[in-house]
């Protein structure tokens, strides 16, 4: 199980102290659960120098592909290297609606990651008006086969992927964990004709979209459900250490 917390545009550095030390020392005894706090960059160095727990992860939130240049205010995968990062989320579905990100561009960022040893956290998933259409199944095809376009069968291991439905993000409106779990083993038969059966076993596939300590446990008991990526409870340490303990 992998639960990663995305704290999104929250959070001052000062205030990220305060809550990773919260989350690190009630997670001390914890290893069996892989666990990721994806701060804003600000607050990445801070959470470096704290984070030692093997099982711990430091994540950040979006990378650019490029190794360096003219970017104004993007980050690439050496400077998050840098910092011991682990993790980062591409593809969230913030970053291709408000920023106009394609699936092609985001591959781009997937690649990168994996060559610079960095786990990518690619996150697909339809909107309402997509559901309601019956087109859930096609967006996530197509997010998911342009995604992973390129991916070495050898660096498969280390891909994560996270279902988010956009009508669930933020809106205290949840998958039912059989809306979950159907979708899940959707993108595990996907992953199975791009790849292997084999390979496709070992991608942990993540819920995201308001997955809080009252619900966690019946999403995270379906059996292609590999965990959770946490939005607003991840802000709270206790909301999100109790998130964590309903993975054991």
């Amino acid at each position: 199980m992998l639960i990663a917390g995305n704290w999104k545009m929250n959070k001052t550095a000062t205030e990220g102290v305060s809550v990773i030390k919260n989350i690190l020392s009630s997670v001390q005894q914890i290893t069996s659960v892989d666990i990721a706090i994806c701060p804003p960059f600000t607050s990445l160095a801070s959470g470096s120098a704290l984070i030692s727990q093997e099982n711990v992860w430091l994540g950040a939130q979006n990378m650019h592909h490029e190794p360096l240049g003219a970017y104004t205010g993007e980050i690439s995968a050496s400077m998050l290297k840098d910092l011991s990062v682990s993790c980062v989320i591409l593809g969230h579905s913030e970053r291709r609606s408000y920023f106009g990100e394609t699936d092609e561009f985001i591959n781009k960022k997937v690649l990168s990651a994996l060559q610079n040893h960095l786990i990518p956290i690619l996150c697909v998933g339809e909107t309402l008006e997509e559901r309601e259409q019956n087109r859930t199944m096609e967006v996530i095809s197509r997010q998911v086969r342009k995604g992973v376009a390129g991916i070495p069968e050898q660096a498969i291991d280390q891909l994560v992927l996270a279902y988010e439905p956009v009508w669930a993000i933020g809106t205290g409106r949840t998958a039912t964990p059989e809306m979950a779990q159907e979708v899940h083993a959707y993108i595990r038969k996907l992953l199975s004709e791009i790849f292997s059966q084999q390979k496709a076993e070992k991608v942990r596939i993540l819920y995201g979209g308001s997955m809080k300590p009252d619900n966690a446990a019946s999403l995270l008991a379906q059996p292609d459900v590999d965990g959770g990526l946490i939005g607003g409870a991840s802000l709270d340490a206790a909301s999100f250490v109790n998130i964590i303990k309903s993975a054991l």
